[in-house]
């Protein structure tokens, strides 16, 4: 079954992930820093922008994907993954940045969960009717 909304969701939320996977990366080859954080601030930071994205996107695009299994409209579907999109860039943003842009984080976690509880809920309803 093809799946196109969903499909391009996930491969824009892949690459937001992707991108901060090599900010990690980068930033331990540079600094020589194999195993852990080191006590290095600055590589927490990008650890922990990379796992808020592995926490949070998987379950976002299953139930992105079930909601387009399910028939919902078009237009939901791209709201909903917009907002996942935005969420986990702004977040990502604001997380990154030094010093922290606390609102970005905020919004972006915002729209993150907020697309997750649509979703829930509009496949809770599907699912009860």
């Amino acid at each position: 079954m093809h799946l196109p909304i969903t499909s391009l969701y996930a491969a824009l939320t892949a690459l937001i992930f992707l991108t901060l996977s090599i900010r990690v990366i980068a930033y331990r080859r540079a600094n020589t820093i194999s195993l852990g954080d080191s006590g290095d601030k600055n590589l927490l930071k990008r650890m922990r922008a990379q796992a808020n994205c592995a926490e949070y996107a998987p379950l976002a695009l299953i139930l992105l994907m079930l909601s387009e299994l399910a028939g919902a409209p078009s237009s939901a579907l791209h709201a909903l993954g917009v907002m996942l999109v935005a969420g986990r860039v702004l977040h990502a943003i604001g997380f990154a940045s030094t010093p922290q842009k606390i609102i970005l984080r905020q919004l972006g976690i915002l729209l993150t969960m907020a697309m997750i509880v649509f979703s829930a809920l509009g496949l809770l309803g599907h699912a009860l009717l």
